[in-house]
């Protein structure tokens, strides 16, 4: 039975682009609204609304965790904890991220975006001279990271200024405190259109937008609304020569053929090269199926 499971979970993963290559983290099980996570040497336990199975909770873990994410009914929730320090790291082929658990279950790193990661840092060290990439909504840095161990110049953009701070941790922590990374507090959108007015360009682009937002000054962010004006921004903001425009989308409404579409909308038809869009996955250790992290859509020349 559970051979039958893995079988079919391996057809599913060669439709989704799979996070499979971590060392330090792992979704040991999923069930009942909640995966059992190992980050490091430590267990949490968090909500997860793709989780919508119910299947035994027979792995010790369930019972034996470092950390517990409570949903409320009235929304929010409130994490639980069992002998966890503030701060532990955890590393990923040479990068290093602090993970501190915080508001609405997160942990400050989605672990998911390492096939992300992956992709382009390979794009980026197989291009053929310097690279500069745009990293928008850029959160704690993990994509500027990876972007510039592979060798590219990074301009990383959010509006957070606490996450800002601590993707300048992560990059301390990382060896890249001198890697050419340019740190801005900002408003996406706003930046963009200032970039635009300079005449600023960049070889690729990666966003990474929330589902439901704030700015600095109260801007409202919703990425229905919101996110094929930007794309059609950001391809102002693109080389003459560009190498990939990366869209990520935990949206439950932004299927990847969305992201596909517009990509192929704004961005072929004046740079050609091709699209590709697919569900982004972790593997889950006790059955060996795939839990759905959201979505990607891939632009490259």
């Amino acid at each position: 039975m559970l051979l039958d499971l893995i079988l079919k979970g391996n057809e599913v993963m060669n439709t989704m682009w799979l996070a499979d290559d971590w060392k330090d983290y792992e979704v040991i099980d999923c069930s009942q609204g909640e995966k059992l996570e190992r980050w490091g040497k430590y267990l949490l336990v968090r909500p997860d609304p793709q989780v919508i199975w119910d299947t035994p909770k027979d792995h010790k873990g369930w019972k034996h965790m470092n950390g517990h994410y409570h949903r409320s009914s009235k929304g929010g929730g409130e994490w639980e904890f069992f002998d966890l320090p503030e701060q532990w790291s955890i590393g990923y082929k040479g990068l290093t991220f602090n993970l501190k658990p915080f508001s609405f279950k997160h942990t400050g790193l989605f672990p998911e975006q390492a096939a992300n990661w992956d992709w382009f840092g390979d794009r980026i060290r197989k291009a053929a001279g310097p690279v500069k990439v745009l990293n928008l909504f850029a959160y704690t840095g993990g994509a500027t990271l990876a972007a510039a161990k592979a060798g590219a110049s990074v301009t990383h953009v959010d509006a957070s200024k606490g996450m800002v701070g601590w993707a300048k941790e992560n990059a301390a922590s990382s060896g890249l405190s001198d890697a050419p990374i340019r740190w801005i507090v900002d408003d996406c959108v706003k930046f963009v259109e200032r970039e635009i007015r300079r005449g600023n360009h960049y070889d690729a682009i990666i966003m990474d937008p929330p589902s439901y937002g704030r700015g600095p000054k109260g801007e409202i962010w919703k990425i229905e609304d919101a996110i094929h004006p930007l794309v059609k921004l950001c391809v102002q903001l693109l080389s003459d020569r560009p190498l990939f425009f990366l869209i990520n989308s935990y949206t439950t409404g932004l299927a990847p053929a969305v992201l596909s579409y517009m990509l192929g909308v704004e961005v072929i038809p004046r740079f050609g090269g091709a699209v590709n869009a697919q569900e982004v996955g972790l593997p889950v250790t006790r059955t060996g199926l795939v839990l759905p992290c959201g979505a990607s859509g891939r632009w490259e020349a």
